[in-house]
């Protein structure tokens, strides 16, 4: 189906206009947004859809959307910035900030673990409340307690929820500031991005709501094909199913946009997230130094995830291109790709910082669902 378009792309990025718009027919895109920032001028800047599956609501220039595992690379910035201040020493045990996480054989886990996906913590063993997703302090202490579910530092798995309580609370014990606040009084408010992480009733009239994708399957396929292939780990994963934090139902509710889910319930769109990773492409300047990026985006964990299947290689929670992933064929792009099918980089190669925030969630927990796919494919072949 043809959805109504709006905004603006140069004559050289034409290939992405015809790329966002097949996405409406041929992936059954609802709503969604691309941005593309080259060198910072804004040379795409598209908009279309609607906002809600009755097709009632159509997509404004500034819809906001959740956007998923995006969230996680703006959390890897807020850390960034406290380390580059001298807040945080990422070699350091988080216990040195975190007493408590040193419990149950985690003294020596270091920041780096904790950030880069090694921690051994992706999943929680002890039965949660069903609101427990909204609640830091259950949350924080059930992590804090938690046994790893392997060794920490010797192996990658993705920690697709509980990453986002464990950097939140290290940002929030360093600094005093849940991480919500962290990012609108340092990130959001000084420089115009119009990014929420525990986002105000107000905000709701121009918040697209999720549709789910129609797929008979919980995850992907590939997903469960590994998950049988190694059954050893079956406790964990189905301790990481029941995590109440991973029920889509919860969505679009008003105590989900309301809590900070530090992993997953951002709200942003392309244009705001272009715009942010347009400017780490060019360094960094002003939110934190080279020096400062480059730690930040430096690989810490490449390999098999033992979680997911997938290989996958992470910074300090920037998600790092890959040969699986596939950005930019030997790039040094950075950013985080979410499981909504929302994607935002940078690739400092290319000075270019692109987004694309979509209101459907296709079945990928992390990696370029089909219409992102299309559309990095267009961008890049338009340089």
């Amino acid at each position: 189906m043809q959805a109504p378009v709006a905004g603006e792309c140069t004559p050289r990025f034409q290939r992405v206009r015809e790329a966002f718009e097949a996405g409406f027919s041929r992936h059954a895109e609802l709503g969604a947004a691309v941005c593309v920032v080259h060198d910072g001028t804004v040379v795409v800047d598209l908009w279309g859809g609607h906002r809600d599956e009755a097709r009632s609501l159509p997509w404004q220039r500034d819809t906001l959307v959740n956007v998923f595992s995006v969230t996680k690379s703006v959390v890897a910035l807020c850390v960034a910035m406290l380390a580059d201040r001298g807040r945080i020493d990422t070699s350091a045990p988080v216990a040195r900030y975190w007493p408590e996480f040193a419990a149950a054989g985690k003294q020596h886990v270091t920041v780096s673990d904790l950030l880069a996906h090694r921690a051994g913590l992706p999943a929680v063993r002890t039965p949660l409340p069903d609101d427990a997703h909204v609640d830091w302090r259950t949350m924080t202490e059930a992590l804090a307690g938690e046994r790893p579910w392997w060794p920490p530092g010797t192996a990658l798995g993705y920690h697709a929820i509980t990453w986002g309580w464990l950097a939140g609370e290290l940002i929030r014990r360093v600094d005093g500031r849940s991480p919500g606040t962290f990012l609108r009084e340092e990130i959001a408010s000084p420089f115009g991005v119009d990014l929420h992480l525990g986002s105000p009733a107000e905000l709701d009239s121009r918040t697209a709501t999720i549709a789910k994708h129609r797929s008979s399957l919980p995850l992907p396929l590939p997903v469960l094909c590994y998950w049988l292939r190694t059954p050893a780990r079956t406790r964990m994963r189905l301790c990481l199913l029941a995590n109440p934090a991973q029920r889509l139902a919860k969505l679009d509710t008003r105590a989900w946009r309301a809590a900070e889910i530090p992993a997953t319930n951002g709200l942003s769109n392309a244009r705001a997230l272009a715009a942010l990773f347009g400017m780490l492409s060019r360094g960094g300047a002003p939110l934190l130094s080279p020096s400062a990026l480059a730690q930040a985006t430096r690989p810490q964990a490449e390999g098999r995830d033992l979680v997911f299947g997938y290989h996958s290689r992470f910074g300090l929670g920037f998600m790092l291109d890959s040969k699986y992933l596939g950005i930019a064929k030997g790039s040094r792009c950075f950013g985080h790709t979410g499981s909504g099918g929302a994607i935002a980089f940078a690739d400092p190669d290319r000075r270019l910082g692109l987004a694309y925030t979509p209101n459907r969630a296709h079945p990928n927990p992390r990696l370029l669902a089909a219409p992102a796919r299309d559309l990095v494919r267009a961008i890049y072949a338009s340089l």
